[in-house]
């Protein structure tokens, strides 16, 4: 097994599309150029079989016109901004509203469906490079941005984050890899343990309403290992407004500190994922809302074939002065790491 660079596809638009793969000689990634998507990983079960645990496509075309992100990075304000506005300073700024015309969701797309350079590649490790023009998408300051995909030696892989730009302004970057640990089917067997508290409530419109809610004693208790799909369908008020967890778990552990947030696991085929981040929140989102359509090896992609654990600042963060900040001045440097690590038992 050899690092590689492959032609993936074209763009409706005729520029090519390249895939990188990384690995470590066990395991294996497979990253597009195109928003920085990490669009495979192959992991090992208990038995040594090798199956992709990623949802996604063997073609381009639904990478450039699915609305559901898969693997792609995210930015520069990962997650939901009410009312496409913000302020930093006392100045407004509106932004992109790409959700019913009301939220901005995901920076408007700008990160996620451009173009990224590819840089550094190796064996195990490939770095992507982002350059968005002051304004773009609403958002103030010229921003540099990288992202660095490495294949570790203890069978993770390392997500690196790095940004800055030339005036004040949000960042919040996330990788929207949809998770399923079995290769196959849905994820409600999946057993899941976050290690959070508390939660932030969402309206109707999936914004935070302020609240950090304890998880105690409610279908959001992901302290101790629980499946997925035990609480999923209850009459529990935020899971029926978002069709199942699309929710902020605010994490145990301080801004900063790379620790173990969440683990995942699959009784079948004994895989196992373990989350690491220095980010104070990470986002549960159960495919609720995934387009059927034909996917990898002729399966179909379907709501639950999928789970995302986006590592992040809080949702709306900005304008819910309450939760921790992430405000960057110009010139300062935004970076953070993210890792999921898989073994087998």
């Amino acid at each position: 097994m050899k690092s590689s660079k492959r032609l993936f596809g074209k763009t409706s638009d005729g520029r090519e599309v390249y895939a990188y793969t990384i690995t470590n000689g066990k395991i294996s990634a497979e990253i597009l150029d195109f928003g920085a998507t990490l669009r495979s990983i192959y992991v090992p079960d208990k038995n040594g079989n090798t199956a992709d645990v990623t949802v996604g496509y063997d073609d381009f075309a639904p990478y450039e016109t699915s609305t559901a992100y898969e693997g792609k990075t995210v930015g520069r304000y990962a997650n939901r901004l009410s009312g496409g506005r913000f302020e930093i300073d006392g100045r407004e700024y509106n932004v992109e509203k790409n959700e019913n015309g009301v939220t901005c969701l995901h920076g408007g797309g700008e990160f996620s469906f451009n173009f990224w350079k590819a840089e550094n590649f190796s064996d195990s490790t490939v770095t992507f490079s982002y350059e968005s023009e002051d304004g773009a998408f609403g958002f103030p300051g010229k921003m540099d941005a990288a992202v660095t995909f490495t294949v570790t030696e203890r069978n993770g892989i390392e997500i690196r984050y790095r940004a800055s730009a030339d005036k004040d302004t949000i960042i919040n970057f996330t990788n929207h890899t949809y998770f399923n640990l079995a290769g196959k089917g849905d994820i409600l067997c999946h057993l899941l343990k976050i290690n959070a508290n508390a939660f932030t409530p969402t309206d109707k419109m999936n914004i935070p309403t302020g609240e950090i809610k304890s998880v105690a004693s409610t279908p959001m208790d992901f302290r101790e290992f629980k499946v997925i799909g035990r609480d999923i369908g209850s009459d529990y008020e935020q899971l029926v407004n978002a069709g199942g967890y699309d929710h902020n778990f605010c994490l145990i552990g301080e801004k900063g500190q790379m620790r173990a947030v969440a683990e995942a696991y699959d009784t079948v085929s004994g895989r196992r994922m373990t989350v690491y981040t220095d980010l104070p929140g990470v986002q549960l989102y159960t495919g609720n809302f995934i387009e059927r359509r034909t996917g990898k090896g002729g399966r179909e992609n379907y709501k639950n074939c999928g789970f995302c654990l986006e590592t992040q600042y809080y949702p709306d963060t900005p304008n819910q002065k309450n939760f921790p900040q992430c405000t960057f001045r110009a010139g300062e440097e935004y970076k953070s790491a993210t890792v999921f690590e898989f073994s087998a038992d």
